[in-house]
């Protein structure tokens, strides 16, 4: 019998660098302090994978900042990836990064990594800061919240269509399907039980391009001849 075959999915460089395309904010430790500042606002990622921040204008940080030398301040940073349903279990992912933090300009930090630990499926896996830097986030990071939305509420029995898909007993004891991840590869969708849950990964025929994408995606997994058109 031959063993099954894995579902295709994005990358750790590339699940990681979308974890910080759809965050907002994270949390900071000073490495020796101790000293933490949670939620500090995350503006933007350039293409090298610097975060910039906004100076939550504390007088702790100010000051280590002044005390430090030129090359910045050695911090720790968190992010958590949460799904956008509620379900039980919503962390998907955890992200920590090990950098410098340095000024640039007024109100802005720079955090550049050096290192990134990303915690998902019960692994941490490392990443230096060249793959990170060199991997893109997933084009799906930006509307996935609103397109599982649209499956969680609107699309329950082509879910359970989908879970079929991942193997005729995929659905024995479950109680509901819910969506769980959308990434370009695929979906995750969590099997839910009176007490318990189970994760399945269904794999699109075709990588979605866009958020465009997704319904013709599913049809293509559903339907193939193109009869399918609901989504």
């Amino acid at each position: 019998m031959a063993d099954p075959v894995t579902p295709p999915t994005p990358t750790d460089a590339e699940r990681a660098r979308t974890v910080l395309a759809a965050a907002g904010s994270l949390a900071l430790t000073v490495t020796g302090t101790g000293d933490r500042f949670d939620h500090v606002v995350l503006h933007a990622v350039d293409a090298a994978s610097r975060l910039l921040l906004l100076d939550p204008a504390d007088a702790r940080l100010a000051a280590a900042l002044a005390a430090a030398p030129h090359s910045g301040l050695a911090v720790h940073a968190e992010l958590t990836d949460v799904a956008p349903v509620a379900v039980r279990d919503r962390v998907r992912t955890r992200l920590a990064l090990s950098g410098r933090l340095t000024t640039a300009g007024p109100d802005t930090l720079v955090l550049r990594p050096a290192r990134a630990a990303l915690s998902a499926d019960d692994t941490v896996r490392t990443l230096d800061a060249t793959a990170l830097g060199a991997a893109a986030p997933d084009p799906l990071a930006a509307q996935e919240a609103e397109l599982l939305d649209h499956l969680d509420t609107g699309h329950a029995d082509l879910l359970v269509e989908l879970a079929r898909l991942a193997g005729a007993d995929a659905l024995t004891g479950a109680t509901g399907v819910r969506p769980l991840l959308l990434d370009r590869k695929g979906l995750v969708l969590r099997l839910e039980g009176p007490a318990s849950h189970q994760d399945v990964r269904v794999a699109f025929l075709t990588e979605a391009r866009h958020p465009n994408d997704v319904g013709l995606r599913i049809q293509e997994l559903l339907d193939p001849t193109g009869a399918w058109t609901h989504y």
